[in-house]
Order: structure tokens, then C-alpha cells, then sequence
């Protein structure tokens, strides 16, 4: 059996520093807002070169507790991509707002900055780019769009820790960045937990407050807030992740350079634009035989995946939203893709063994 992802193997590896780090985090007792959660935060500002990092209780999170530090009120509208996993437009909708979905690139499969500008219109607040599956979006195109424009720029970095634009490591770049640390992601923990980062003081102080009812001091509260907290026993294992990141993402990017070069004439591969590092938090390719290929491999046990079957503004949610919507390229791509294994630990015989057998089942 090949999975999707071996977070087994990756445990096993890591085995010592993470038991030793998690028995550290009890005897501490220190559970909520503890001693991990402080350094994981000034570690990952370490890494990023954000100047600010708060971390909460998940990636879904992260993105509202951004959307609502950037002062986004309802009747607001904030534009994003259609393809993309549905908690980027419900954080909008959280609070209140309105997303406006424009259409993405064929190849990097990620948001269209001139997209972005014609969609704009006096209602428009900020932007929320997302990174999908590793790959960073035109953020020089983005920024600029949104200094014309006065917009807040929101980054997804939920699969994209690590990866970078430009010799800037997304997440740094934004007014926020929101990051998951949903188990499968590159920098997974062993139970949901997420983090924002933040360019300004004042915002990092707005997500405390969100993020711990409202609160700055016990008991007085400011804002109503909510209780999304990251535990301390999920950053004391994000911690020693951390320390492994750059290994990990090497190794993902060996895994999907070898699927390439074996995929490349029968399959559309994913497209590196040459303007930043792609970390693969999923190896996604486009074929008019998707159906065929992903039963192949499930009768070889290999694991393979649709991300994302529907866009967004083909959900049932949005439907009344966006019934004269067409987003040609966005609804193209999620009728093609497909999503290989892809993880650190994978072997190149492995990675042979699925190119054999989507190979075989295109040849049958």
C-alpha cells in the first residue's frame, strides 16, 4: 500500500525528539497558551521573517481571526480564488462579508492578478490569495494591486509553509498569513492547530485578543472574541517539526521532480513558474482520464486523490451567489485533476511504482 501520506514512518523517525518534547509539555502542565506556544511563535517568526506570529486552535481559524483583524465588516467584499478548499471563503463569510471568486491560472493553478483588478468595485477590502499546494502565488503582481487600491492583503499559506516568492517566504509578505497545521500539511501536528502571522503590532495584538475571548487581561474584555487557542502539546510537536521543515519539503520536491520527469509525456505535471520555491504539498496533474488512472492504482493500492472536485462557486452554499458565474478555468482543471502521493519519506522505488502504474493504465 502506498498512502497519500506516512505520517507513521515520519513519527517513527522522529520518535525520540517528539516523545521526549511531548513528555517535557505534561510535566510542564502547562496546557493552554503554555511555554511551546510563545517559542513556537518566535520560532516561526524566526523562519518566516514575519515580524509577528500568533498561533490558534486551526487553519480555519487562522484565516477568520485574519479576516477580522483586517477590520473586513459585513456587506464587505473580499476576492479570492474558486479553487481552493472551502474554509478560505467561509472565513469571509464568517464575518459577514461577501467573496468574489475570479477565475485562476491554467498552470499554476492559482489566482489571476488582472483577474483580481477588473473585479474590484467600491465594496472590495482585501484579497486572499491562496498558495495551492505549495505553489506561491504572483505576489509581486497581488502586492501591487493592493497598495494601488488600498486592499488588505490576506495570504492562504495553509499548504505553503516553506515555500516561497521571490526570496520571501509566503506568509511574510501579506498584511496576514494564515497557515494550518492540519496533520497531512507540511508542517503537520498530530491534531488540528493553525497560526497567523502578522506585519504590524497593532494586528498581532488584535489576534491575541480574538483568538482568547477578547481578552488582553483576565477577565476584561475588549471585543467578543472566541476560544482558539493552540494547545501547548501541539506546538511542543510543531516545535521539533520545525527544526526539520527544510528537509521535508527538499524531499517533497525530489518526490514530485521524479514524478515529472516520468509523468511528463502522458499527463499534464504541476508547473513551477520559476518566480519561487514550490514545496508539493500536493502533486497534482491534469488528465482527460482521471476516472481510468485513479482505478488502476486503487486496484495496486496505491492512493490517489481529487483536490478539488467542485469550485466554489459551484457549491450548493454559493449557488444562489454565483448562478451567472462562469469560471472556465477553475471548472476546467477540477473536472481533470488528480493528486499523487506525495511525503518526505516516500522512496524513489515508490515514486517508480506509481509512475508504472499510471503509465500502465494510460498504455491499457
Amino acid at each position: 500500500m502506498i498512502p497519500m501520506v506516512d505520517l507513521k514512518t515520519q513519527y517513527h523517525q522522529l520518535k525520540s525528539e517528539i516523545d521526549t518534547a511531548v513528555l517535557d509539555a505534561l510535566e510542564s502542565t502547562q496546557f493552554i497558551l503554555g511555554p511551546n506556544v510563545t517559542n513556537l511563535e518566535k520560532e516561526t517568526v524566526n523562519y518566516l521573517g514575519s515580524p509577528h506570529a500568533v498561533g490558534c486552535a486551526s487553519g480555519t481559524d487562522a484565516l477568520h481571526l485574519a479576516v477580522l483583524a483586517a477590520g473586513i465588516k459585513p456587506g464587505d467584499e473580499v476576492i479570492t480564488t474558486p479553487f481552493t478548499f472551502i474554509a478560505t471563503a467561509e472565513a469571509i463569510c464568517y464575518a459577514g462579508a461577501v467573496p468574489v471568486f475570479v477565475d485562476v491560472d491554467p498552470q499554476t493553478f492559482n489566482i489571476v492578478p488582472e483577474l483580481i483588478e477588473k473585479a474590484i468595485t467600491p465594496r472590495t477590502k482585501a484579497v486572499i490569495p491562496v498558495h495551492l499546494f505549495g505553489q506561491p502565488a504572483d505576489m509581486a503582481a497581488i502586492s501591487a494591486i493592493c497598495e494601488r487600491h488600498n486592499l488588505v492583503l490576506i495570504e492562504d499559506c495553509a499548504q505553503s509553509f516553506g515555500a516561497a516568492f521571490a526570496g520571501r517566504m509566503t506568509g511574510s509578505i501579506g498584511a496576514f498569513g494564515c497557515f494550518s497545521f492540519f496533520p497531512s500539511k507540511n508542517l503537520g501536528g498530530y491534531g488540528d492547530g493553525g497560526l497567523v502571522t502578522a506585519a504590524t503590532a497593532e494586528g498581532a495584538e488584535t489576534l491575541k485578543m480574538l483568538r482568547n475571548h477578547g481578552s488582553k487581561v483576565r477577565y476584561h474584555h475588549d471585543v467578543i472574541g472566541f476560544n482558539s487557542r493552540l494547545d501547548d502539546l501541539q506546538a511542543a510537536i510543531l516545535r521539533v517539526k520545525l527544526r526539520h521543515i527544510d528537509r521535508f519539503n527538499q524531499e517533497r520536491r525530489r518526490v514530485a521532480h521524479r514524478y515529472s520527469e516520468g509523468l511528463k509525456d502522458v499527463v499534464t505535471v504541476p508547473f513551477e513558474d520559476g518566480k519561487g520555491i514550490h514545496v508539493y504539498h500536493q502533486y497534482t496533474v491534469l488528465t482527460d482520464k482521471r476516472d481510468l488512472i485513479m482505478a488502476a492504482l486503487s486496484e495496486q493500492q496505491i492512493a490517489s486523490a481529487v483536490y478539488y472536485p467542485i469550485p466554489l462557486h459551484r457549491q450548493n452554499v454559493f449557488a444562489e451567489q454565483c448562478r451567472t458565474l462562469s469560471l472556465p478555468v477553475a471548472e476546467s482543471i477540477a473536472d481533470r485533476c488528480m493528486s499523487l502521493p506525495v511525503y518526505p519519506e516516500m522512496t524513489n522505488q515508490q515514486v517508480d511504482q506509481v509512475i508504472a502504474a499510471v503509465r500502465g493504465a494510460l498504455a491499457g
